[in-house]
Formats: structure tokens, C-alpha cells, sequence
């Protein structure tokens, strides 16, 4: 997908009334939110894209940062944090938060899976492709 394209799908998605939207494309996926902290509407846009590594390069046993930020491992400080170890993970359950430029990103399992160890401690800094959960694929 060309930057033309995900300019017009910005300026699409600012106009319209929608709050989150994602895209697939090959090996890009694009996901923009217009959630605030508390999830309200309102807040600037933000589009995050990731290209996927290779497919020989895949390791599938980690759920690794697409960005760079602080990671939370609960909505907030007196909450429960969204997993630990041995939850059994659905695809497209968030697993934790991450904080990039003061904004709030859900980071969720790209497939069904048990959490078999947290990498990474609450409000510690990650970087880019940095894992954050060792975890064990459950087959379909």
C-alpha cells in the first residue's frame, strides 16, 4: 500500500464518524484509532503500520512491540492487568497497552494462544519489534 492510499484513508476516516478502523493488505496491516485515553472521541488520529517480516522469519512463539513506547500491562493503575501467565488467549484480545507520544495503543494476540511468560514489566520503555509475551500458539 503507497502513502497516497493511507493519506486518503486518514482524511476518509478524520471525516467520518468511525472510531477505530483496520486494513490488511498483503503483508501490511493498518490499524487507526480516534480514541483518547479514556476512549473518548476527539483525539487526533493516529495510524500505525507494520509491515510483517518474512514468512521463513516469523517465530510465532512471542507477541512482539509494532512500536516504540511504554508499555502498560493493565487500563489502568488499580485494574487488573489484561493477562498473565497461563491465560488462554483469544485472537484479537488485547493483551496490554502501549503509550507512544501520548497516546494509548491497544495491543492485542494476532491469534488464540496461552500466555507463557510476560518479557517486559509495567511502565518499562520497549522498542519496536522488542517481544513482550513469550506464548504457546494453540492449534485450530
Amino acid at each position: 500500500m503507497d502513502l497516497g492510499n493511507i493519506e486518503k484513508l486518514v482524511n476518509i476516516i478524520e471525516k467520518s464518524s468511525m472510531l477505530e478502523f483496520s486494513i490488511q493488505e498483503g503483508d501490511t496491516k493498518i490499524k487507526m484509532s480516534r480514541r483518547g485515553t479514556a476512549g473518548e472521541p476527539g483525539a487526533p488520529l493516529t495510524v500505525v503500520k507494520t509491515e510483517a517480516p518474512a514468512e521463513d522469519t516469523v517465530d510465532e512463539n512471542y507477541i512482539i512491540s509494532p512500536i516504540v513506547g511504554t508499555f502498560y500491562s493493565a487500563p489502568a493503575p488499580d485494574a487488573p492487568a489484561f493477562v498473565k501467565v497461563g491465560d488462554v488467549v483469544k485472537a484479537g484480545q488485547t493483551v496490554c497497552i502501549l503509550e507512544a507520544m501520548k497516546l494509548m495503543n491497544e495491543i492485542e494476540s494476532d491469534y488464540d494462544c496461552e500466555i507463557e511468560a510476560v518479557l517486559v514489566s509495567n511502565e518499562q520503555k520497549v522498542e519496536y519489534g522488542q517481544p513482550l509475551f513469550k506464548v504457546k500458539k494453540l492449534s485450530d
